[in-house]
């Protein structure tokens, strides 16, 4: 081994191309390799996070989700609140017969 040369340590997986790539459309084996691509390229960003960076952005998310959680329930307490509004009024109405409103109109006819 010359100066030049590094031993090869690493631990990334080789790349090998598959005999199951041959029986795959080109389409298909396309898309495989993309997506293998994709995996590696969120290792190697992974790989130059600090864990401690990773942990907060974690917590980060699920405060994030909590958030909107809070929000969503408001908005459901409020939608149900103003569909059982709506719901005694109508109850309410159905006492009356359906020809008269709240408020009684005279009509005048010539």
């Amino acid at each position: 081994m010359s100066d030049n040369e590094m031993p090869n340590t690493d631990v990334n997986p080789e790349i090998v191309d598959n005999a199951a790539d041959a029986e795959k459309s080109p389409l298909e084996a396309f898309i495989y390799h993309q997506r293998r691509a994709l995996e590696e390229a969120g290792k190697a960003i992974d790989a130059l996070l600090p864990d401690r960076f990773k942990e907060h952005g974690s917590a980060a998310s699920k405060e994030f989700v909590k958030g909107f959680q809070v929000l969503i329930d408001a908005a459901i307490t409020e939608i149900e609140k103003a569909t059982s509004k709506v719901e005694a009024e109508v109850s309410d109405d159905e006492d009356r017969p359906s020809t008269t409103g709240k408020a009684k109109v005279k009509v005048q006819v010539e």
